[in-house]
């Protein structure tokens, strides 16, 4: 399901290539697609609206606190892996071992991962992609682009989600069910990640003058700030 999610995006990257601007505003921003990218954003908002905003505010209705964090525990541990292979690509060993031993903890007494028992031990937990190992290589992000029912996916990280495809030992899990698991993790992550959520992206809307722009800035900020991991952007300090 993940291959298919990146081919699409790669699809529509090809699609937005005849649609650039040359609004000065917009390449300013490295923004070159954005009147297709407002258009995408538009229709993700509908879609959101329509569907996945009520599934996950009736998934925090139905489903209990306690089994909504169990299910966020258990996604978040299947995704170990990938951070564990891109922390040692990205030569940071040290984060590795908290990811490994997170990982470890987490998948035996913490019941397939389903309890979070690494934070109670004081196990740091942290996130890495290829997208992030790749800006840590120098790759340049790319034009800022949207993608239909994903969001904000530039070049970089569209590649990037290629090969940590290929870094998910799960993706090796000989399984004749492995596509309905597969769409069934990108469901339910998808759920999960909006139902905790719900209040903030409404305040975002609530006090944005113009939501396209407010979301631009956000993602690229978060994005780099998970680049740097954690740490001040030195190259953009303001002059004192």
């Amino acid at each position: 399901m993940r291959a298919v999610n990146s081919t699409m995006a790669a699809g529509a990257l090809l699609l937005f290539a005849g649609c650039t601007t040359d609004n000065p505003n917009s390449l300013a921003a490295n923004d070159p697609f954005e009147p297709m990218n407002r258009k995408v954003f538009e229709m993700n908002q509908a879609t959101d609206r329509a569907v996945i905003k009520p599934v996950a505010e009736a998934y925090v209705d139905v489903v209990p606190d306690p089994a909504r964090e169990g299910v966020h525990n258990f996604i978040v541990n299947l995704k170990l892996p990938v951070t564990f292979a891109n922390d040692l690509l990205q030569g940071e060993f040290e984060r590795g071992g908290e990811t490994a031993a997170r990982f470890t903890v987490n998948s035996t007494i913490g019941v397939a991962g389903l309890i979070d028992v690494a934070s109670r031990m004081d196990i740091p937990f942290h996130t890495e992609d290829f997208g992030q190992t790749l800006a840590v290589w120098g790759v340049d992000e790319g034009p800022y682009l949207v993608v239909p029912f994903f969001g904000p996916d530039p070049p970089r990280d569209l590649a990037g989600q290629v090969v940590d495809i290929y870094l998910d030992p799960f993706t090796y899990v000989p399984l004749r069910e492995h596509i309905w698991w597969s769409a069934g993790e990108d469901v339910v992550s998808a759920v999960d990640l909006r139902s905790r959520n719900l209040q903030s992206l409404e305040d975002i809307e609530r006090s944005s003058v113009d939501l396209y722009a407010s979301e631009r800035s956000l993602y690229r900020q978060h994005r780099n700030s998970e680049i740097r991991n954690g740490k001040p952007d030195m190259e953009n300090l303001p002059n004192l």
